[in-house]
């Protein structure tokens, strides 16, 4: 019995650490006709600048983010749409 207790106990912690490492995501939208790199999903996105959102591309850096949207639209804050 004591067994199954420790196993269950470390099973939960193991559990707990890795939903504590979690992944930060920077994404690149199109948000009020302008590119937006932000860390916001897309149904946070759609509550905070309403349903007229695109996400095109996601990032583990915001650096890499920020080099998509100047690659591929030529910076954030720039003309975009959906």
């Amino acid at each position: 019995m004591r067994r199954i207790i420790a196993v269950t106990l470390f099973l939960l912690s193991v559990s707990a650490a890795a939903s504590a490492y979690e992944v930060q995501r920077y994404t690149v939208y199109c948000a009020d006709d302008r590119i937006e790199v932000s860390m916001w999903d897309l149904e946070q996105m759609k509550v905070r600048r309403g349903s007229d959102i695109c996400q095109f591309a996601s990032y583990t850096s915001y650096s890499s983010a920020l080099t998509f949207a100047d690659r591929n639209f030529g910076g954030e804050g720039e003309p975009c749409f959906c």
